[in-house]
């Protein structure tokens, strides 16, 4: 039995266009690290995107996938005013370890 490795990533869907639903959550690697787990889709890595690196394999969607940012400017184009999800189950640990500000609201999207 293996452990795959884990990590918060910021996740934005690219399908309908440049500024796409996005989310903060726990993603699981493969063994290789081409292949993104988040729940229950799966995301390859891609040589060839433009404005977006993964694409899901069951529909070949194209997002953008990435490690969050401490400045919270996690959008390719930051000019979007659709706020970002995250994760419930990872909120504190995203406002404590990658954004330093443990007061921050929790329970507001970002």
């Amino acid at each position: 039995m293996s452990i795959h490795k884990t990590r918060i990533m910021y996740i934005e869907r690219k399908a309908e266009g440049l500024n796409g639903l996005a989310r903060i959550g726990r993603v699981t690697f493969s063994k290789t690290g081409r292949t993104i787990e988040y729940r229950g889709q799966k995301f390859q890595k891609s040589k060839s995107g433009y404005k977006w690196n993964h694409f899901e394999v069951g529909t070949g969607d194209e997002y953008w996938i990435s490690g969050p940012r401490k400045d919270g400017q996690d959008r390719l184009y930051p000019q979007s005013t659709r706020p970002i999800e995250i994760d419930d189950d990872i909120r504190d640990e995203y406002w404590t370890k990658i954004r330093g500000v443990p007061d921050r609201n929790k329970d507001q999207p970002k």
